[in-house]
């Protein structure tokens, strides 16, 4: 079988085109990632899974998707219940911690229920950023809370949850967006934080959870650590900071290229995230100009970036067997909308 590329993709709708099929079998991904435009209902989410994993020749290639709950929720109902945010989990957890606890685990115990029968492997859960005040709401909700032990604890719980339904977590976004003044969707946001406030604030999580087998990078400039570039395309907060100080050794994602607080065309984004030490680019919007650009720097995935990656593929499949409908009415006691 040929080896994968370092990437991952995703698809213009809710089938694959002729073009796709093609595309994804000639360059190999070695995952995609689906959105809410890829998704219409259960079979049809089955079938479009099965065919990226029948392009690449691999059934156990994952599918990612972004499926926190909230405002950041691609499966919706009918496919998936209404889920809470991260900050009214967090909220639980300031009023009863262990009923926080609980819940964080359950939602991401439902989560991989909802995601595997629609064929979905990976989700990019727990966000591990600690927001301050007066940040940009690119976060806000979406975060457990506002302390580095809040956001430990309850993000350690969700992503237990996800590894006992046999789903593949992803922590984000390394080594902090919570002090981001900007969307880095749409602006490239600059944090000036000296790094004695980053490590008791911002990195603590990530160090917490450092055993995690995936993590997603930041698109944020540190300038206390390097002044010219995002995390994701910095060399010195890869192997310094993720990599030394927070000791992660798992397989680290890039956020998504064609976010706009990354400059330079396509092929140029994609060389910088690979040089700084990122193990795979992800790009996410199934344009297909766009893809064709990052392929054309993406490696083969080789060496320690292929160990990490077939390590973090290890807790797919090994899920509990505990049943469906006492999670649910278990959750549904703190938050009857889910019921």
């Amino acid at each position: 079988m040929s080896e994968s590329k370092a990437m991952i993709l995703g698809a213009s709708g809710t089938t694959l085109t002729a073009d796709e099929k093609a595309f994804y079998r000639d360059e190999r991904p070695w995952g995609f990632i689906v959105f809410a435009r890829n998704v219409a209902e259960v079979e049809q989410m089955r079938d479009l899974t099965a065919a990226m994993r029948d392009c690449v020749g691999r059934p156990d290639a994952p599918v990612f998707v972004d499926q926190e709950g909230g405002r950041v929720q691609r499966l919706r109902p009918p496919l998936a219940p209404a889920y809470p945010s991260g900050s009214a989990l967090g909220a639980l957890y300031k009023s009863n911690r262990e009923a926080g606890l609980r819940a964080a685990w359950l939602m991401s115990r439902l989560h991989a229920f909802d995601l595997l029968k629609c064929g979905l492997n990976a989700d990019c859960l727990p966000v591990l950023d600690v927001p301050v005040e007066g940040a940009h709401d690119v976060i806000g909700s979406r975060a457990y809370g506002k302390d580095p032990e809040t956001v430990t604890e309850m993000g350690r719980e969700a992503m237990a949850g996800l590894q006992a339904g046999g789903v593949l977590p992803v922590i984000k976004h390394m080594p902090g967006h919570g002090r981001a003044f900007a969307d880095s969707h749409h602006n490239l946001p600059t944090v000036d934080a000296s790094l004695d406030e980053l490590r008791a604030h911002d990195f603590a999580p990530f160090k917490a959870l450092r055993d995690a087998p995936m993590a997603m990078t930041a698109h944020v400039v540190y300038t206390a650590i390097d002044p010219d570039n995002p995390a994701t395309t910095s060399a010195k907060v890869v192997e310094d900071i993720i990599r030394g100080e927070i000791g992660f050794e798992g397989l680290l994602m890039s956020d998504d290229v064609s976010m706009n607080a990354l400059s330079g065309d396509f092929a140029h984004r994609t060389a910088g995230i690979v040089a700084a030490g990122c193990d795979v680019v992800l790009h996410c919007n199934g344009v297909m100009d766009e893809m064709r650009a990052v392929v054309g720097r993406v490696p083969a995935l080789s060496g320690e970036a292929l160990a990490r990656a077939d390590r973090a593929l290890t807790g797919l499949g090994r899920r509990d067997d505990q049943a469906e409908a006492a999670f649910r009415e278990e959750f549904a006691a703190w938050f009857e909308a889910v019921a």
